[in-house]
């Protein structure tokens, strides 16, 4: 039997999370588990709490979105516990990745995943501004017209839930500027004019569109997505395309894969960073140090893989 310490982020899916945790920390309690649960104002205040739970051995359950899954994944990996997931937040894609049940499947699926699901283990990110201390990430780092998106998402709470993902994301397009690119993977180099830039470790980002189709989290790979400038108007058009994956046809979207990769660019204003729902700060001009987005195989242990029978 699996004891499990659940950290929450209060603040996540609009005030959902804590609603989420109560009926499924009830079935486990009922089950025989160890529960214990902790509200915390943000995912930074999470590590010591990661580390007292790893010394339990406790399974560490992120509830909450995102960026709170993406913090706690870091943590726990560094400290060799497990974790496991509760999607209580705006985008769930990692959990989406990963196939776990979400707040419509239920609390009893839920719950008996955490009771039976089978661990495995899967790959991180990891993201290194020049001069700065590496952070892992657990889906995806994008720099441009998405990261802008995500900025204009966290201002977007008053809009339906399903509905801040598609506005940011016509606002960011209607506002870009294209960047001048230097995009290095595995030691090559490539430069490019574009509005977007994402090394993905998941498919998934921006509550379900399907950025990186052929991505997985277990190959030891990192799959590099350019799409290159082009008229506002277009990049609109094509934005349904991304949810199925069929954007990665289209003539100014590219598709790399490698282990390393380093990204800079020059544009009029800073291009910006993000990760999982989080800002990153902005990516360094090309005169300078690169940024380097790494994987990291097999980094974390999870709880995803659905009971058998």
């Amino acid at each position: 039997m699996r004891s499990f310490s659940f950290l929450v982020n209060p603040a996540s899916g609009g005030g959902a999370a804590p609603g989420a945790v109560v009926p499924v920390a009830r079935l486990l309690r009922d089950a025989g588990a160890v529960v214990d649960v902790t509200y915390s104002p943000g995912p930074k205040a999470m590590a010591g709490l990661v580390d007292a739970a790893v010394a339990r051995g406790d399974v560490v359950v992120s509830v909450g979105g995102d960026g709170m899954l993406s913090s706690l994944a870091g943590a726990v990996s560094l400290a060799g516990g497990t974790l496991a997931v509760l999607p209580a937040g705006r985008g769930n894609d990692f959990a989406r990745m990963l196939g776990l049940p979400d707040a419509d499947a239920g609390p009893q699926a839920q719950a008996r995943m955490l009771l039976e699901g089978v661990e495995r283990r899967v790959d991180l990110v990891s993201w290194t501004p020049p001069g700065a201390t590496p952070r892992r990430v657990a889906g995806s780092v994008y720099c441009g017209i998405d990261a802008r998106a995500g900025e204009i998402v966290d201002r977007a709470h008053r809009l339906p839930k399903q509905l801040q993902y598609p506005y940011a994301a016509l606002r960011a397009i209607a506002g870009y500027r294209p960047a001048d690119f230097r995009v290095v993977v595995d030691g090559e180099a490539r430069d490019y004019v574009g509005a977007n830039v994402v090394v993905a470790n998941s498919a998934y980002y921006g509550k379900g569109m399907k950025i990186a189709p052929d991505a997985t989290v277990d190959d030891g790979l990192l799959d590099v997505v350019v799409i290159e400038a082009a008229h506002k108007l277009a990049l609109m058009r094509a934005l349904p395309q991304v949810y199925d994956g069929g954007h990665v046809h289209l003539p100014q979207v590219t598709v790399l894969r490698g282990k390393r990769i380093e990204v800079a660019a020059d544009a009029r204003v800073p291009v910006p960073v993000g990760g999982d729902g989080e800002p990153l700060g902005v990516l360094p001009g090309l005169a300078g140090e690169p940024a380097v987005v790494e994987v990291l195989p097999a980094a974390l242990s999870v709880v995803g893989l659905p009971p058998v029978g």
